[in-house]
C-alpha cells in the first residue's frame, strides 16, 4: 500500500495523479450575453430568471440547468459521478442546494465568497489525487438581483453604485473533473495553494476590489516561495475588478514579483467597462466560474495558451457584519490551469 508524504498545507500542492477537466459548462445573464465573452455561454438565461417568480428561484434554476447541460456534454449520468461540490453567495448556499435537490449525487456545500470555484477544483482535485473519488462536478453561482437583495439594497430602492463598485455576475459555472492516464490530452489542474483570511480594515461594501486585493497578492507572493511562477502565461484573479487588480499590482510590484500583463482579471474580461454600466468590472462566485469554463479552458484546450493560474477571490462578510460596521476579510486560493504538454 502507498504511503502518502505529509505535504503542509501551507505548501504548494502537486498532484501524483493527472486531473483532467473533461468537461465544462456555463451559462449568463443578459449583461454577460452583451459582454466581451458572450459567445462562450452554452446558456442564455435572458431577463427573466428562466421563467421563476422570483430572483432566488430564478438562480437555483440556472444551477439545474446548467449541470443539466454539463453532464450532457460530457456524455454521462448522474451515477458516473463521485461526489459534487457548489456554492453560491446565498445565506446557507440556497441556490445551489436547491438546485441540487433533483441529483442522485452525493454532494458538499462550500462558502467561500466568490472564491468557491477555485476552493471547489482544489478539493474536488484532492479528493480524485487520494483515491477517494474518481470524478466530481465543481459548480458555483451568483446572481446580480439576489445579491443585490441579500447585501445591498432591493433593487427598487433605485441605489446608486459608486466608483469602485462592481456587479455581481448572473451566471453558473460547472465543470467535471477525473482521474486521467498519463497518454490522455486535454487540460488539467496541475496544483495549487490554500489562501489565508487576510484582513487589511476595509469596511465599504462597495469596494470588495479592495478589501480582496491584499488576500490575491499574499497568494501569489506564497506560490512563488514554492515554485517558479515566471512560466505561467498570465494569473487571472477570480473577481477583482479594475480597481483590485491595480492595488494587486502595485502590492507585486513592491514585492518584488511583478511583470507587465502578468496579472488579469475575470471581473474585467467578463464585461466591457466602457460600454457596459458595470462599474470596475464583474465579481461573485459566477463570474470567475463562467469565465474558466467558458473561456480559460477552451483557451488551454486550443493551445493558445499554455498554463494559467486562477485565483479565486472572496471577500468573508455577511449582511449583519456589514450592518455592524465590520471590517472585511478576505481569502483568495489559487490552482494552476495548464495543457496537455505540460
Amino acid at each position: 500500500m502507498e504511503v502518502y508524504k505529509r505535504v503542509s498545507s501551507r505548501s504548494v500542492i502537486t498532484f501524483k495523479n493527472k486531473i483532467k477537466v473533461s468537461n465544462a459548462a456555463c451559462c449568463g445573464g443578459k449583461y454577460e450575453k452583451e459582454g466581451p465573452l458572450g459567445d462562450t455561454l452554452d446558456v442564455y438565461l435572458g431577463e427573466g430568471g428562466l421563467g421563476q417568480k422570483t430572483f432566488e428561484k430564478g438562480e437555483e434554476e440556472a444551477v439545474r440547468v446548467t449541470v443539466n447541460m454539463l453532464l450532457s456534454k460530457a456524455g454521462i449520468k448522474e451515477q458516473d459521478v463521485d461526489v459534487m461540490f457548489g456554492g453560491d453567495l446565498m445565506n446557507q448556499c440556497t441556490s445551489t442546494g436547491y438546485g441540487l435537490c433533483g441529483f442522485d449525487i452525493p454532494y458538499i456545500g462550500l462558502y467561500g465568497a466568490c472564491s468557491t470555484f477555485v476552493s471547489g477544483l482544489l478539493c474536488a482535485s484532492v479528493m480524485i489525487d487520494s483515491g477517494h473519488a474518481e470524478t466530481a462536478v465543481v459548480v458555483a453561482s451568483s446572481d446580480f438581483c439576489s445579491a443585490e437583495r441579500q447585501f445591498r439594497y432591493p433593487l427598487e430602492y433605485g441605489s446608486v453604485a459608486g466608483t469602485t463598485s462592481q456587479t455581481t455576475v448572473t451566471g453558473v459555472g460547472a465543470v467535471h473533473l477525473t482521474k486521467a492516464s498519463e497518454s490522455e490530452s486535454g487540460v488539467f489542474i496541475g496544483g495549487g495553494i490554500y489562501g489565508i483570511v487576510n484582513d487589511s480594515g476595509i469596511k465599504d461594501p462597495a469596494n470588495m476590489g479592495a478589501a480582496m486585493a491584499p488576500a490575491a497578492a499574499d497568494t501569489i507572493e506564497r506560490f512563488a516561495r514554492g515554485s517558479d511562477i515566471s512560466d505561467f502565461d498570465f494569473i487571472a484573479t477570480g473577481d477583482l475588478g479594475s480597481e483590485g487588480r491595480s492595488i494587486c499590482e502595485e502590492i507585486l510590484k513592491n514585492k518584488g514579483i511583478y511583470r507587465s500583463g502578468f496579472l488579469k482579471d475575470c471581473g474585467e474580461m467578463i464585461y466591457d467597462e466602457e460600454a457596459q454600466d458595470v462599474g470596475c468590472g464583474g465579481s461573485g462566485c459566477g463570474c470567475s466560474a463562467v469565465v474558466a469554463s467558458g473561456h480559460l479552458f477552451p483557451l488551454l484546450s486550443s493551445g493558445a495558451y499554455r498554463k494559467i493560474g486562477l485565483i479565486g477571490t472572496g471577500a468573508m462578510m455577511s449582511p449583519q457584519s456589514i450592518m455592524q460596521g465590520l471590517s472585511i476579510p478576505s481569502v483568495a486560493h489559487m490552482v494552476t490551469l495548464q495543457s496537455a504538454n505540460e
